[in-house]
């Protein structure tokens, strides 16, 4: 155990190097992951290591599905929930059926039902790729947002999908009138059991004496308990972790009401996040060379083959569907028409976006060992084997060329977007006007009596004096602690409706989630300034 435990931690070591360099030299990281995945394999005398499959699947999707919902903007995905819906269900579901069918004809010994199995594994397309390979790049807004609203949306459809795959696989038996009627059930009922348990653990958050620390266990431990509560009543864990993490962020401000609390969280799930994001890799790494060692009949020119095929798929589906889902509806509705066209351009980049990561290998890994009745599962190393193939020629191959595709069609912004530092500007000014209406109303005794305040509602009307100023009256020997304490009082007042208007200022969708959440992350910064880290 303890020998097993060190090696893990030195291959993740080796893999957080890879990542450095990888950012040194301007690569996505998470291409990086699947070629440390593949070069743990081949290095000599690596010790095997046996994982449960279930444990697997717990262990690692909660929190990944619980990340991506929260850093999902609601309103941007309601804006663009028709694509967003057209890829996540159509899409997941179309892919699924075509490479069950295709598998199952040109695979030696696949069934229908492994097809499925596989199909809901390789369908989901990987929001941490897609947005690691963007950074910094000049995408439109509407693109950027339709593929983070559909990776969310289509993990917790592709593991359903997989589930009643799974279960059609062990129990040999498949109705698809049945499997329809409960797949409405078993999602609605997840749904439900993830708004309950998210009402419960933001009540938990917003009324008992919690401490950042303790905030920050909670939103761990959040996913799980809502995936185990789901699963307890048979039904979908995925469709939990993802409804009641969409709550719990659109909340957050009630929820989260000092600043320490928000940063403290942000460390802790960024972390977590990134090193399960390696670990899978590890894992998969570790795992390699028994999985191809028990291909059994096929070799691994055989399973490279059959991954190469399935990723040509899964590759050329997303665009045969992805072009007729960006223009057909707008052939419909003239609701649809209002929005500016697409063009060919940014369906391009969306249908070449289309990398799977870390959900299909979780997922691919949780698949059991044995049946029921005790007999090794059918084909689970080449179900896995492919699953890495597909992800490895998704992630390098587009990739490495997404940045280029993208540099040479010129994509430009289609809507119109107010630009970031202008939607700053304007957030600052109505911040600005919050807060001297504040003093004006509630301390007014403040402004006569107290030098720090009145010298704060000088800068906020015409921002002229500078840091030293500010030092110099902080510092002043006729400045009193208590006078000190006051004004920290009325900054930390003001900060707080500040928060107000911010929420105010989503609800009213004038101004993108990002620029609201840079504004709110200068009030944490503001607050510490004041405040300093809680532990």
């Amino acid at each position: 155990m303890h020998h097993n435990l060190l090696l893990i931690l030195s291959l993740l070591f080796a893999v957080f190097l890879l990542v450095m360099l990888a950012q040194r030299i301007k690569i996505a990281y998470p291409i990086f992951l699947v070629l440390a995945g593949l070069g743990i394999s081949f290095i000599p005398g690596i010790p095997l290591l046996h994982l449960d499959p279930e444990l697997i699947f717990l262990i690692f999707l909660p929190p990944l599905l619980y990340e991506a919902a929260w850093y999902t903007s609601w309103n941007d995905f309601w804006k663009w929930k028709r694509p967003i819906a057209l890829l996540a269900f159509g899409l997941v579901f179309f892919t699924s059926v075509v490479v069950a069918y295709a598998s199952s004809s040109f695979i030696p010994g696949f069934t229908l039902a492994l097809g499925f199995l596989l199909g809901g594994i390789v369908s989901p397309p990987d929001a941490v790729a897609a947005a690691t390979v963007l950074k910094g790049m000049s995408v439109p807004k509407r693109v950027m947002t339709i593929l983070e609203g559909e990776s969310l949306v289509n993990d917790a459809s592709s593991l359903i999908v997989f589930k009643f795959a799974l279960a059609a696989v062990l129990t040999g038996t498949f109705s698809m009138h049945e499997a329809t009627a409960q797949f409405f059930l078993v999602a609605g009922m997840g749904i439900a059991i993830g708004l309950a348990g998210a009402h419960i653990l933001y009540i938990t958050h917003r009324f008992l004496p919690t401490t950042p620390a303790i905030d920050a266990a909670l939103t761990v431990m959040t996913p799980y308990i809502l995936f185990l509560a789901a699963e307890q009543f048979h039904y979908s864990g995925v469709m939990a972790v993802v409804s009641g993490g969409l709550f719990m962020s659109y909340r957050a401000h009630e929820v989260f009401k000092t600043g320490s609390t928000r940063m403290n969280m942000l460390g802790v799930w960024t972390t977590m996040i990134f090193v399960m994001n390696a670990l899978v890799f590890v894992l998969i790494g570790l795992e390699l060379p028994e999985i191809i060692a028990g291909l059994g009949a096929y070799s691994l020119a055989d399973g490279v083959t059959y991954g190469l095929a399935i990723s040509a798929i899964v590759i050329a589906l997303r665009f045969l569907w992805v072009y007729p889902a960006a223009h057909v509806p707008r052939w419909l509705s003239a609701k649809a028409r209002q929005d500016p066209s697409p063009g060919w351009k940014g369906p391009l980049v969306i249908s070449w976006a289309g990398m799977r990561g870390v959900v299909s290998l979780a997922t691919a890994l949780s698949i059991p060992m044995l049946m029921s009745d005790g007999i090794a599962f059918p084909q689970r190393n080449l179900i896995i084997f492919i699953t890495f193939v597909v992800i490895f020629v998704t992630l390098v191959v587009q990739g490495l060329t997404l940045p280029f595709v993208i540099k040479l069609i010129r994509l430009k912004e289609i809507d119109v977007i107010i630009p970031e530092e202008e939607q700053q500007a304007a957030i600052q000014l109505r911040l600005d006007n919050v807060a001297l209406k504040l003093l004006d109303e509630k301390f007014a005794d403040s402004l006569k009596e107290n030098e720090l305040v009145g010298f704060y509602k000088s800068s906020l009307e015409g921002r002229v004096r500078n840091t030293e100023a500010r030092l110099q009256s902080l510092e002043c020997v006729e400045t009193e602690q208590q006078e000190i304490e006051r004004y920290h009082t009325v900054l930390l007042t003001i900060y707080q409706q500040h928060r107000k208007e911010l929420f105010r200022l989503r609800k009213e969708k004038h101004y993108s989630d990002e620029a609201i959440r840079k504004a709110e992350l200068q009030l944490d910064l503001d607050e510490l300034k004041i405040t300093g880290a809680e532990h």
